[in-house]
């Protein structure tokens, strides 16, 4: 019975080594893996959020300025359509002409 006792004990020894390598190697390849990406991240082109919110900005205000072209173009359109003298003379028909 001691020799078999010996051999459980041995056996827990060396699950329990095993497990803690493998948990050693686990956090080993989660730190190379966060590296990797860290890197990775690193050498694409990203932009800051102040250089973002500067271009967001410049957007906002184009949008607005064509609007403002919009509605003057709107005002143009229909101005000289209410600027039109009341005496003007209508256009003579165009005659057809039988072709033949």
């Amino acid at each position: 019975m001691q020799s078999q006792n010996k051999i459980f004990e041995d056996l827990s020894k060396v699950a329990t080594s095993a497990l803690g390598t493998f948990a050693g190697l686990g956090r080993e390849v989660e730190t190379m893996a966060k590296n990797r990406v860290r890197e990775m991240a690193g050498s694409a082109d990203m932009i800051s959020r102040d250089e973002f919110e500067a271009v967001k900005a410049m957007a906002a205000n184009a949008r607005a300025e064509v609007e403002l072209l919009k509605a003057e173009i709107a005002a143009m359109k229909t101005a000289p359509a209410a600027a039109k003298p009341a005496t003007a003379k209508p256009a003579a028909p165009k005659r057809k002409t039988a072709k033949a």
